[in-house]
C-alpha cells in the first residue's frame, strides 16, 4: 500500500482518550468546571488577567470585534494573506474590511500598509502571526488603534522575549483539529482588560440573562476543555517535535533552489507550518502528490481576491511561490525521510 502523508493531523494519544472517558463518568459534559480551569491555565501561561473559552477561533474574532464596539460604518484593517475567518468576522459585524498587503520577508501584515490605510473610521486592526512567525506588532501598536492579536497559528511563539498574545488589546487563539493544540473545534479570547473580558463572557451565553440583547451560543464544552487541558500540558513537547522536523528539512534543503521566510532575531517562532518558496510551485505540488505527500498552498485564496479589493502584490507573489510541507508532532522519521527524499529527487530531475 503506498504511503500517504497528510498535510496536517492532530496528535492524539491514549491519555487524551482516557481524559474524555473521565468526563463521561462525571455526566457534566457541557460548559462547566474544566472550561474555567482551561481559561485560567491559558491566561496564566500568557501572563494575562483572564481568558474566555469559545467554540471556535472565528467566534473569538467575532466577539473581540463586538467587545471593541465595532459596528456598521466602522473599518477594520486585515491582511490579505490569511484565511477567510478574518473577513467573515468583520462582515458579521457589518463593518468594512480594509485589506492590506503583507511583508515579503515573513508573510505577516505590513506595518507601513496598515499606517497608510488608517482613517478616522478605523476601529481595529487584526494582526495574525502567520505560520507560527510573530508579526512585527510594535510599530502597529504605536499607531494607537486597538489591535486584535490573532495567535491561531502561533501558540507558544515569542516577540521581544514575551509570549505572543500580550501585545494586542485582545488576543485570540484557535484549537481546530490541525492547530498547535486541539479540542476538535474551539478557541480562546484573552486580555488584560477586565471590562472587555466580562463583555465577551456575557456575549458567549445567550440565555438566562436579566436583560435582553443579542448574544450568541459560542460556548466550549467540558469535553473539549478537558481535551484542551491535556493537550496544553504537552505544548512544549509538541513544539520540540515540530522543531526537530524543521531542522531536518533545513539541513536537507540547504543546497536546493528553495527560499525560506526570513525571521529576525526579535522573534522566537514555532514551526506551525514549514514554508518553502519555489519557482515551479505547481510542478512540485503535483510531483509530491504523486508520491503520496499532501503538500499545499499555505493560504487557499487571498482576501483581496475574495473581496475584489485593491491589488496586494506581495501577497500575489507569495501565493505564486509558497508551499507548505507536512510538519506536526506525529510525523514519523520514516515519513520525514520520504518527504525529504522526494523534494530532493524533484530538484535532481530538474537539473
Amino acid at each position: 500500500m503506498p504511503m500517504i502523508i497528510p498535510h496536517s493531523k492532530p496528535s492524539l494519544t491514549l491519555k487524551d482518550h482516557r481524559c474524555l472517558h473521565d468526563i463521561f463518568q462525571t455526566k457534566m459534559i457541557a460548559q462547566h468546571q474544566f472550561v474555567r480551569q482551561f481559561e485560567k491555565n491559558f491566561s496564566t501561561y500568557h501572563s494575562l488577567k483572564d481568558a474566555v473559552a469559545l467554540n471556535s477561533g472565528t467566534a473569538a474574532l467575532h466577539l473581540a470585534l463586538l467587545a471593541l464596539d465595532v459596528q456598521q460604518g466602522d473599518e477594520v484593517i486585515i491582511p490579505s494573506y490569511v484565511c477567510t475567518a478574518l473577513l467573515n468576522a468583520v462582515h458579521y459585524t457589518q463593518a468594512k474590511p480594509v485589506i492590506v498587503d503583507v511583508l515579503r520577508t515573513d508573510g505577516n501584515i505590513c506595518p507601513a500598509a496598515v499606517k497608510q490605510a488608517l482613517t478616522s473610521k478605523t476601529k481595529a486592526v487584526i494582526v495574525p502571526h502567520m505560520f507560527g512567525i510573530p508579526a512585527d506588532i510594535r510599530p502597529i501598536k504605536n499607531m494607537g488603534v486597538p489591535i486584535i492579536e490573532d495567535c491561531a497559528q502561533a501558540l507558544g511563539s515569542e516577540y521581544r522575549d514575551k509570549k505572543i498574545g500580550q501585545f494586542g488589546t485582545i488576543s485570540i487563539f484557535s484549537f481546530y483539529a490541525t492547530k498547535v493544540i486541539t479540542t476538535g473545534e474551539g478557541g480562546m479570547l484573552a486580555a488584560n482588560n477586565t471590562k472587555l473580558i466580562n463583555r465577551v463572557r456575557d456575549l458567549r451565553d445567550y440565555d438566562n440573562k436579566p436583560t435582553y440583547r443579542v448574544r450568541f451560543n459560542y460556548k466550549l464544552t467540558d469535553l473539549q476543555a478537558k481535551l484542551g487541558l491535556n493537550q496544553f500540558s504537552r505544548l512544549d513537547t509538541f513544539l520540540k517535535k515540530r522543531r526537530a522536523v524543521a531542522k531536518k528539512y533545513d539541513k536537507a534543503f540547504l543546497t536546493l533552489p528553495v527560499e525560506r521566510p526570513q525571521i529576525d532575531s526579535a522573534k522566537k517562532h514555532i514551526d506551525y507550518r514549514y514554508i518553502i518558496r519555489v519557482e515551479k510551485k505547481s510542478a512540485l505540488l503535483k510531483f509530491l502528490q504523486g508520491k503520496g505527500i499532501q503538500a499545499c498552498s499555505p493560504v487557499f485564496r487571498p482576501l483581496h481576491a475574495c473581496a475584489q479589493s485593491s491589488a496586494c502584490p506581495q501577497t500575489t507573489q507569495l501565493m505564486r511561490t509558497e508551499i507548505s510541507l507536512p510538519i506536526y508532532p506525529d510525523l514519523t522519521a520514516k515519513e520525514t525521510r520520504h518527504i525529504i527524499q522526494q523534494v530532493v529527487q524533484f530538484y535532481t530531475k530538474e537539473r
